[in-house]
This record gives C-alpha cells, sequence and structure tokens, in this order.
C-alpha cells in the first residue's frame, strides 16, 4: 500500500480564527493585554516552527514571561479546538474515507503537541489516519518527520500534500512527490501537481501512483 502524509493547516482545516482567539485570550490572561493577533497574522504563520513563530510575536517584549505566555498560547489553544474545532474545508470526512480505504493516511505538521490530537478527536477522525507526526514532539524540521513517518508507515511510495512554498522545499528535501493544496495559505512553483479542493485528490493521486 502507498501512502499520503497530509499537511493540517491550509490542507485539511483554516483554524485562523479559532487559534486567533485563543490566543487573544492566553495574551489578554498572562500579558496584560499587551500583545494581540489578528487571523491575517495566523494565516501568515502557517507551516513556521514554533520557535520561528515565538521571535515573530514575542522578540519586542523581552520584559515579559515569554515562555509562561507561549505556553498558555497553546493550553488555551488546544482547549478550545478540542471543544469548538475548526472551519473543515468542504467534503473534507467524504475524501478521507475513500483515501483510507486504499492508502495509508497520515499528518505531518509543524505544530506543538496536542494539536494534530485536537483536530482528530474533536471530529473523530482517528479512524482515517494511521499515523501523526509533528514538530513538538521531535524538535526536528518538516523533512525529517515527513521521512519518519514514511519509514514508519511500511509504504513503498509517499505523497506530501501541503500548501505553502516552505511545505514543498521540506518535501523536496526529503525526497517526497508533492501536491499543492492551491485554495490553502500559500502558493508554489510553477509546474508542481495541485487541487482546487480536497475533493478532488483521490483522482490526482490515481495518477501520480
Amino acid at each position: 500500500m502507498n501512502g499520503i502524509i497530509f499537511d493540517l493547516d491550509g490542507t485539511l482545516w483554516d483554524s485562523s480564527k479559532q487559534v486567533a482567539v485563543a490566543w487573544n485570550n492566553a495574551m489578554r490572561d498572562y500579558s496584560g493585554g499587551r500583545i494581540s493577533v489578528n487571523d491575517d497574522f495566523m494565516k501568515s504563520i502557517m507551516g513556521k516552527n514554533m520557535d520561528e513563530i515565538a521571535l515573530m510575536l514575542f522578540q519586542n517584549y523581552p520584559d515579559l514571561d515569554i515562555e509562561l505566555i507561549y505556553k498558555k498560547c497553546f493550553e488555551y489553544e488546544e482547549e478550545y479546538l478540542l471543544k469548538y474545532g475548526a472551519e473543515l474545508y468542504p467534503e473534507l470526512e467524504s475524501t478521507l474515507k475513500i483515501l483510507s480505504e486504499s492508502y495509508k493516511l497520515s499528518i505531518v505538521s509543524n505544530c506543538q503537541k496536542g494539536y494534530i490530537e485536537a483536530f482528530l478527536n474533536h471530529y473523530g477522525f482517528e479512524k482515517y489516519f494511521s499515523d501523526r507526526e509533528c514538530f513538538g514532539n521531535t524538535l526536528k524540521e518538516k523533512d525529517y518527520n515527513i521521512k519518519l513517518v514514511h519509514e514508519r508507515s511500511g509504504c513503498e511510495k509517499s505523497v506530501y500534500v501541503c500548501d505553502t512554498e516552505w511545505d514543498y522545499n521540506s518535501a523536496t528535501k526529503a525526497g517526497f512527490k508533492f501536491i499543492h493544496a492551491r485554495y490553502g495559505f500559500g502558493k508554489v512553483p510553477e509546474g508542481v501537481p495541485y487541487i482546487n479542493s480536497i475533493n478532488e485528490l483521490p483522482d490526482l493521486i490515481k495518477d501520480l501512483y
């Protein structure tokens, strides 16, 4: 069996609004409201790892307890997403059901521990995915985690589905084919196979494999 490895943000769901709400609640409680974010900021950081995001967000506030605030942002975020979910892309579950019957599905994201699990647990999607990995677990970049998940899967081939050039570069560095989710947050070089909606993926995968 072959594998499909998904990114999460901009590929399976858009959580930018929900994460902004959760982070603003945390920063209201732990920074006195000195820092706030909006949906556009959250979309701009999708695909970056946790250390890069911390630098962008807190570099101008050396007097604050950055480690505590950042920790609370993730705690509030996980709790919020687990309770309320986010915005799934249209026909996601029906597409996952079709794909899981023929391929091993997994998720690799640059997120913290608990983020992928919030997605899976809120919607009951564990049944569609055989594995997951993230920066928060391994403290490794995405190309490493893509390779790791592929090796654990036992699949002969895997393809990475995501939406940004950072992800394209990671998949290329890891030696994997890449499918661009054009409906997501970013652009990639011309000539890369793409989908305009998630429900186009089963047919494209057949052509690639």
